[in-house]
């Protein structure tokens, strides 16, 4: 967490209580402004997102909770820190119950008040990995990489709408870049647990000691530095989801753990005796293939099938070709109003170019190059010769038909008809000609395949 970029807004009444809890804040590393009463920190509120706003319970004609109301119409993931000195317990039950994260009274205990400062924005900061948090925090969004009309993408856009019911545990499979978190988001927004917190974790980017009080949270003093309760992964996706994208890197004690609360739903904060319970559906995505995995004895066949019961796989960009054009018109719409550029069109011979490019990188790939020209070309059109570079060199080089072996004669003959209809011709009675099948065999594979696109034109 940078702390630089952290903006804290401190209103009280009492202007010298304002500059000294502006003074610890600021030697703490923080940005912070100061009101005196509602409609002047309403006012900041208005011009600046903050990220916290530490406010006394009683102010001049107002309250902080009227100014909790006001902010957070505007900014819904401010989170607030009440102060008084005319606490009572009728009081902090409401204030909590309007969405304050902590209660503080009068005289400040400043060691306090610094941790419960740091705990609000360790909060936010993990909250705020929900995607629909972060969108309204930055103020944008990003596009849909599942867009397309190949078969492929409509299964999974139907089996996405069949398990959001339920509460099923869910394994995303997919290489790199694919759009897995987009599936597990698009699940959880149709599920009933779409108005609960989404929560993602990388469990690549977890060391393994650090692992445990992640996902459950640790109790005051558990180990060095827990200087205050902090509340696991878990805890803050209950009533909601948890994403546990590459799964496939979870240590050994972390799938252990993993298992045991997916069986019965509880768990110990670390250093804690209590029982914890929480309900989460959870999510998991992996580039790798488990089941090598599990027979390479480096994940848990028993959690395997845990997280399995419904397998979704997303293909690479490569295998559905025929959703470049609806893929790279959709980039350019978005990025053009996200970047106030003017609106942008890709020619036809450009977007077979990319057709026939593999992509590596999926559809993040095609979507980070799309709006690098948004951003630095100049003409309305984009034109072959203004691809980059590695595009029209991979497209002079590719002279075969390359195949994997162990692929099927199926695999093998789809592949063939989209390389015809990408590479040779987009005619389908040229494409049968060169392909020595008639056009009427041609459409029956063209559905049986899934490949109805714009690629392959009447």
């Amino acid at each position: 967490m940078d702390k630089s970029k952290i903006k804290i807004l401190v209103v009280d009444d009492e202007k010298g209580l304002c500059a000294g809890v502006q003074e610890v804040l600021r030697r703490e590393g923080y940005f912070t402004d100061a009101a005196t009463d509602v409609e002047s920190a309403s006012k900041f509120a208005s011009r600046q997102l903050y990220n916290l706003v530490l406010t006394d319970m009683k102010l001049p004609g107002s309250s902080g909770l009227e100014l909790l109301r006001r902010v957070k119409a505007r900014s819904p993931d401010t989170a607030f820190i009440l102060m008084t000195a005319y606490g009572t317990v009728e009081s902090a039950v409401q204030a909590m119950k309007e969405g304050v994260h902590d209660y503080l009274s009068k005289p400040l205990d400043m060691q306090r008040l610094r941790a419960s400062v740091l705990k609000a924005l360790e909060f936010q900061a993990v909250v705020a990995e929900n995607s629909e948090l972060r969108l309204r925090l930055q103020k944008r969004s990003d596009p849909n990489p599942l867009v397309g009309a190949s078969e492929s993408m409509h299964a999974i856009a139907r089996l996405i709408h069949e398990v959001a019911s339920s509460d099923v545990t869910v394994l995303i499979q997919g290489e790199s870049g694919t759009g897995k978190e987009i599936v597990a988001r698009s699940i959880h927004l149709q599920s009933a647990r779409r108005e609960r917190a989404f929560i993602s974790v990388n469990c690549a980017a977890l060391p393994e000691q650090l692992l445990e009080a992640e996902l459950f949270g640790h109790v005051k003093g558990a180990f060095t530095g827990a200087v205050a309760d902090k509340p696991g992964r878990f805890q803050l996706a209950d009533g909601g989801t948890l994403f546990l994208d590459e799964i496939g890197d979870l240590s050994p004690k972390g799938q252990g753990d993993l298992l045991r609360v997916l069986e019965d739903g509880t768990f110990r904060m670390v250093g804690g005796t209590d029982l914890q319970r929480v309900d989460v559906r959870v999510i998991a995505a992996t580039n790798k293939n488990l089941q090598d995995t599990v027979a390479a004895g480096k994940f848990r066949e028993d959690l395997f099938y845990r997280l399995q019961i419904v397998p979704v796989v997303v293909p690479p960009l490569r295998e559905r070709a025929e959703d470049i054009p609806l893929l790279i018109e959709s980039f350019l719409e978005h990025f053009a109003a996200r970047h106030k550029r003017r609106r942008k069109k890709m020619s036809a011979e450009a977007i077979q170019l990319c057709q026939r490019f593999p992509w590596p990188g999926n559809v993040r790939q095609l979507r980070n190059m799309v709006e690098r020209l948004v951003i630095t070309h100049r003409s309305a059109n984009i034109e072959l010769a203004d691809l980059p570079d590695f595009l029209r060199a991979h497209d002079q080089s590719a002279t075969t038909l390359t195949v994997r072996p162990g692929t099927s004669q199926a695999e093998v003959e789809k592949l063939l008809i989209r390389q015809t209809l990408t590479r040779v011709t987009s005619n389908r009675d040229e494409a049968a000609k060169v392909l020595g099948i008639s056009r009427r065999a041609l459409q029956y594979k063209l559905k049986q395949y899934g490949l109805r696109g714009r690629h392959s034109a009447e």
